[in-house]
């Protein structure tokens, strides 16, 4: 069931001790999982159709927009983040894509307005002073991670301070560009950049953390974003074929994906949390837990170090109190659970039911809990209708 505890509050959002502020930082867990469970019910729903495989790939495409759209909404009714300082709340930026806004620049390491009661400091650029935070102390330690990657890695060729991610699509083995971490005299350049595309909205440039010695993780171009985004609908959508010990595999390589493609210069973080705990509720069986720095490990580690979290060692090989089905064919695999044992053989049978009206004839291996048979379509109707009268 999808719940609050879905969604721990990022470190990252929390820049101040005030508990009321705490509070209301920790309470965007319940709008989170409200638009969760709304889109849970309309792919659930959407599958007892057995859609096809383009259908489903534009039906994830849809709940993603419908994602975005709820967090615009969203953005139009609230306030901004508690402690943070600099620019204004402008719900206009949950609506503006990064093609039309040019990429984000995240700053990582120190980063001194992070930190509750420090100072500005307009000769540096920098604040002063102040107590450390969830927010910065987090900040701190994806900064050194850069840095780290960078030692491990190297950088790319003829740009010493730039490492752009190289983005592997499983199964096809399509290499897509995802985004930069940038250092040193290249991280200057996006900090002045970063300046001037503020005073050219208009907007006072006071208190823009600009100096300092900082790391930026740099979006993808628009383009190698969309191509991120549609592979990972199509690589969802291939899961819910495949058998439920690959689909864990599968829903976080499309989370890395949908990371590193961001679609919006504001709120693409909770839209896609919102989104991947929604699919992956329906595909896993049970409501995915996500880490509280899900965005950073993706964006700061690369693919190798940012598949496997911490929280995805939560998710339960087998649910309590229920049932697993499957009915396998030469080239045909599809399974899931169901509360009961008569229900199990009731959806083994509508599976086979429909496969047969498909009009292909190839013997099926069913397997309920512990038992297995096998059937034709000549006998199946009888074979499992006498199974489910069995375990009412």
């Amino acid at each position: 069931m999808i719940t609050a505890e879905c969604f721990p509050t990022p470190h990252l959002a929390l820049r101040t001790t005030d508990p009321a502020d705490v509070a209301r930082v920790q309470g965007f867990a319940d709008p989170q999982a409200d638009c969760a469970r709304r889109l849970q019910h309309r792919l659930a729903a959407a599958l007892l159709q057995d859609p096809g495989p383009r259908a489903l790939r534009m039906l994830l495409r849809r709940l993603y927009r419908d994602a975005l759209q709820w967090r615009y909404d969203l953005a139009v009714t609230s306030a901004g983040l508690p402690g943070t300082r600099g620019l204004a709340h402008d719900a206009d930026r949950f609506r503006t894509t990064l093609a039309a806004g040019g990429a984000n620049f995240d700053r990582l390491g120190v980063i001194g307005f992070l930190r509750e009661g420090s100072v500005w400091d307009p000769v540096s650029r920098t604040y002063r002073g102040g107590r450390e935070t969830p927010a910065s102390v987090l900040m701190q330690h994806y900064g050194a991670a850069a840095q780290a990657r960078f030692d491990a890695e190297g950088a790319d060729p003829g740009q010493p301070d730039v490492l752009t991610t190289m983005v592997t699509v499983p199964h096809t083995g399509v290499r897509i560009r995802g985004n930069r971490l940038v250092r040193g005299a290249a991280a200057r350049v996006v900090a002045e950049q970063l300046v001037e595309r503020i005073r050219a909205r208009g907007l006072d440039t006071t208190g823009i953390e600009s100096g300092g010695d900082p790391v930026y993780a740099v979006t993808a171009d628009p383009r190698d974003g969309a191509r991120l985004r549609a592979a990972a609908f199509d690589l969802l959508a291939t899961a819910f074929t495949r058998p439920p010990h690959e689909r864990l595999r599968m829903w976080q390589h499309a989370r890395f994906l949908l990371v590193q493609g961001p679609a919006m210069k504001k709120g693409s973080d909770a839209t896609v949390r919102v989104f991947l705990v929604a699919v992956g509720a329906v595909l896993l069986l049970t409501a995915p837990v996500l880490d509280q720095d899900v965005d950073l490990r993706c964006m700061v580690l690369g693919q190798a170090a940012a598949l496997d979290m911490p929280a995805d060692r939560l998710q339960p090989t087998e649910l309590p109190g229920t049932w697993r089905w499957r009915v396998e064919g030469e080239d045909f695999d599809h399974g899931g659970t169901r509360r009961s044992e008569h229900a199990a053989w009731h959806a083994a049978y509508q599976d086979v039911r429909h496969r047969y009206r498909r009009r292909l004839y190839e013997p099926l291996w069913i397997t309920v809990g512990q038992t297995e048979i096998t059937v034709t379509e000549h006998d199946f109707a009888a074979v499992l209708t006498r199974r489910m009268h069995n375990h009412r």
